[in-house]
């Protein structure tokens, strides 16, 4: 099914409102399946107000809201240079986010959402995207893998004190 989605790049005004959705759907992916104590630090950190608002003021991070209609329905984040978590060069861009409301889930808005990616990919002239996602979260895996992805390493990802393995899979453009 074919959305008629829409995309905003987020700016300071949005801070407040990317905040929240950033958490929620982050809470909602994961919090099942990780220790509660170790879970809630981690968002309490990496979901702060403050901790976006520094990420939304990286010249080399880009935060997009997904509209569907009205609805603000997910939110994209890219990396590119010194903003990658892990550094790759400067042909290469990094999907560090990209998630969909719970209701919204579902109705192919991540799939046109990746060709999205990939247009703002090749305008900025990047030869290729990666990503990172969580070796135990085997529908993102078969999503990625299904639109071209491939595993081409790991890193550690780590929620207190676990320490999650997660796959780096990458989109060659050219």
């Amino acid at each position: 099914m074919t959305k008629n989605l829409k995309y905003r790049k987020c700016d300071l005004n949005d801070l407040e409102m990317l905040t929240a959705i950033s958490r929620e759907t982050f809470v909602k992916a994961y919090e099942m399946d990780n220790d509660p104590d170790d879970f809630k630090t981690y968002v309490d950190f990496a979901f702060d107000l403050n901790q976006i608002k520094i990420e939304l003021e990286n010249p080399n991070s880009e935060f997009y809201f997904i509209y569907w209609e009205k609805l603000v329905v997910g939110y994209l984040k890219l990396n590119e240079k010194d903003a990658q978590r892990e550094s790759y060069g400067s042909d290469s861009l990094e999907l560090a986010r990209i998630y969909i409301l719970k209701n919204f889930q579902g109705q192919d808005i991540g799939r046109e959402s990746l060709f999205k990616i990939i247009e703002l990919a090749k305008n900025k002239s990047k030869s290729w995207i990666w990503l990172s996602v969580w070796q135990l979260n085997p529908n993102a895996v078969r999503f990625y893998e299904r639109h071209g992805f491939k595993k081409f390493d790991t890193h550690a990802f780590i929620i207190g004190n676990d320490r999650q393995i997660d796959w780096l899979m990458r989109l060659d453009l050219v």
